[in-house]
C-alpha cells in the first residue's frame, strides 16, 4: 500500500470509525481516545498523542471540524483547514485513526465508540473532561497527561501576529 493511501485509510467518519473500533475490541485491543481541535500542530500536541498511544493499543484522535472550532475559539479559527488538520493527524505513526466531530464536546462520540481509555492534557482536571464519568461508569480508566509549559497554539498566533 503507497504511503498516502496507508494515511487516507486512518481517516474515518463516524460509522466507519464505529467498525473499526468494534474489530480492534473484537480481537482484544485497548482503545484510547483524545480530542481536540489540533489547529497548528505542535510539541505539545505531539506530547500529547505519544503519550495517550501508550496507555493502549489503538490510538482515536477525535477531531473538531471546522464549524466547531469557530464556535469555540472564535471566527478567526481555525488557521488550518479540517481535511488538513486530519491529514497531519493521520501521518503520524503514533495515531492509528483520526475522526471528526461538529458538536461542541465529543461526548456524543465518546458514548459511541466507547474507548477504553480517555486521554486529555493537563490543563483539564477529572471534573471538567467531558465523557470521564461515562468512562468510568463502564469500567475504563480517564488519565491525565502532564501538560507541555510554553506550547500552546494561541500563543503561536500571536507571536506570528507580532512579528
Amino acid at each position: 500500500m503507497h504511503k498516502l493511501q496507508w494515511i487516507q485509510n486512518k481517516i474515518h467518519s463516524r460509522e466507519t470509525m464505529v467498525q473499526q473500533c468494534n474489530i480492534w475490541r473484537a480481537s482484544g485491543q485497548k482503545i484510547v481516545f483524545t480530542n481536540g481541535c489540533f489547529d497548528i500542530l505542535h510539541h505539545g500536541h505531539l506530547d500529547l498523542l505519544a503519550n495517550a498511544a501508550d496507555k493502549g493499543n489503538k490510538l482515536i484522535l477525535a477531531l473538531n471540524t471546522d464549524a466547531s472550532v469557530q464556535r469555540l475559539k472564535g471566527p478567526e479559527r481555525p488557521v488550518t483547514h479540517e481535511a488538513d488538520r486530519a491529514f497531519q493527524a493521520a501521518s503520524l505513526l503514533c495515531v492509528d485513526a483520526v475522526c471528526m466531530f461538529d458538536e461542541d464536546t465529543p461526548e456524543a462520540l465518546i458514548k459511541l465508540l466507547k474507548p477504553d481509555v480517555l486521554v486529555k492534557g493537563g490543563d483539564y482536571t477529572l471534573d471538567k473532561i467531558v465523557g470521564s464519568s461515562f468512562i468510568l461508569a463502564n469500567g475504563g480508566t480517564v488519565e491525565i497527561i502532564p501538560f507541555v509549559t510554553g506550547y500552546s497554539t494561541t500563543s503561536i498566533i500571536s507571536r506570528i501576529k507580532n512579528l
